[in-house]
């Protein structure tokens, strides 16, 4: 396809990869352009922007391992966020491709707020124009970049070794609401507020580090994780935000040809903006800045790798229903109207858009449950990846971490679809942003925790 770039980094020759043999693990990455052209929306924000150049590019980058009986493949996509149907797509092209299943294959978007906009995702993807063309033409192809570094990973897999640490950053993050002065809970309300009385939720410090190295000890992938908010560039160029210099000066440290592998937390409540601080967060420096604390954080934990035993893959999952927000009679015409005003000068105020694209996309379920998919991928009794497919408050994503029976649990949010904010319980009755956005109900966030650490338990004690 035209409008997506193809230039390809992946490590060792392009030849298939052979299976593992048994007790053997193998491992490959690749990581795949999908920047789209200029003009096309952009994600992120509730108004309308189109892109203007690259500031850098977007990859779609995936770590496929292999320990001689099951495959397994994940991906983390420099994008706002995936539908579950584009997600269906890449999983059945990449099984076609490569014999992995689908539901051994993680695909999670690293959420930067400067990659583009997909087509068919409620009033503020209702693009005209050439806008419109560039949107659709790169949401259909989507699925099939992704399954491409699927497929090259796969291609790519050599002998390896795994070793896990766990770092620790408590300085970048910050929650983001907070209790104010006339007893409400406020959101991003604004630097040097004299009304902030305190957090209203906490931070997880958490780093942890996955460390792929060939047999000469040499390291071709590395999985990193932490959570918090990727909103850090602003503007009007494409940028994969702070990831992009953790990636870059990684690659620098240890061997030009590492391939770093992004994947975010449960930072559905968290950012990086210090509301203590009058200096302005948001420009590429700050990017830079951030992803150059991260990278060393990261080069701390090296020293305190440890090697995964036993690395057998094991895999579980469930399907959860849950429950809708509630829509009284009158909120969808109220919401109609609302949506009609995105995009205008005299729009309708933010909250107000808010709430109504949340009001239509339920309506538009006509009371079917959502369906959350809750992914465990696990090598050994070492370590599991958890993915969850919404923007998870932090504190869903700790008490997971710490019922796992797993030494380092890696919790990510936006994987294999996007149901849209998930706060815990206790956020509903504070109210802002992201309980108005939410099309969960209540309790929804705690379901998600506990068939998650239903699935770690089983899984480690089968291992």
């Amino acid at each position: 396809m035209t409008t997506v770039r193809t230039c390809v980094a992946v490590w060792c020759l392009m030849l298939p990869g052979a299976a593992a043999s048994a007790g053997e693990l193998k491992v490959g990455a690749a990581a795949v352009v999908i920047t789209p052209p200029a003009g096309a929306p952009m994600a992120g924000y509730y108004y309308p922007r189109a892109a203007t150049g690259v500031h850098n590019d977007l990859f779609a980058t995936a770590i496929v391992l292999d320990d001689g009986a099951n495959r397994a493949a994940i991906v983390a996509c420099d994008l706002v966020s995936l539908p579950a149907s584009i997600v269906d797509q890449a999983r059945a092209l990449a099984f076609q491709r490569t014999g992995i299943p689908g539901d051994h294959i993680m695909i999670s978007a690293t959420h930067t707020h400067t990659g583009p906009s997909l087509a068919g995702q409620g009033f503020r993807s209702n693009f005209e124009g050439e806008t419109r063309r560039i949107a659709e033409q790169y949401t259909a192809a989507l699925a099939t970049r992704i399954a491409d570094s699927i497929e090259r990973a796969s291609r790519a897999m050599v002998p390896a070794r795994v070793s896990t640490a766990l770092g620790s950053e408590p300085g970048l993050a910050y929650n983001r609401r907070y209790h104010m002065a006339d007893g409400t809970v406020g959101w991003n309300p604004g630097k040097m507020n004299p009304n902030i009385v305190r957090p209203a939720g906490p931070v997880d410090p958490d780093l942890p580090v996955v460390v792929f190295s060939d047999l000469n000890g040499t390291p071709r992938a590395v999985h990193v994780s932490h959570a918090m908010h990727l909103d850090t560039v602003g503007g009007t160029e494409y940028s994969a935000d702070f990831p992009h210099t953790l990636s870059r000066l990684l690659a620098a440290a240890k061997a030009p040809e590492l391939i770093t592998l992004f994947a975010i937390g449960c930072a559905g409540n968290v950012n990086h903006i210090d509301v203590s601080s009058p200096e302005r967060q948001s420009s590429p420096q700050e990017a830079a800045r951030i992803g150059t604390i991260l990278a060393a954080d990261v080069l701390k934990a090296w020293k305190l790798l440890t090697p995964v035993a036993n690395p057998v893959l094991r895999f579980g999952g469930e399907r959860v229903a849950l429950p809708l927000a509630e829509v009284v009679p009158g909120d969808v015409e109220w919401a109609t109207g609302i949506a009609a005003s995105y995009g205008r000068k005299d729009a309708a105020p933010f909250l107000d858009l808010v709430r109504a694209q949340k009001i239509l996309d339920v309506d538009g379920r006509k009371g079917q449950p959502l369906e959350a998919e809750v992914q465990v991928i696990a090598l050994g009794g070492d370590v599991a990846w958890v993915g969850l497919p919404g923007e998870v408050f932090t504190e869903l994503g700790m008490a997971i971490k710490r019922a796992s029976p797993f030494r380092l649990t890696i919790v990510g949010g936006l994987a294999n679809g996007n149901l849209g904010y998930i706060p815990d319980r206790k956020a509903y009755a504070e109210g802002a942003y992201e309980p108005i956005s939410a099309r969960c109900a209540a309790g929804s966030g705690e379901r998600l925790v506990e068939a998650a650490t239903r699935e770690l338990i089983r899984i480690h004690g089968g291992r």
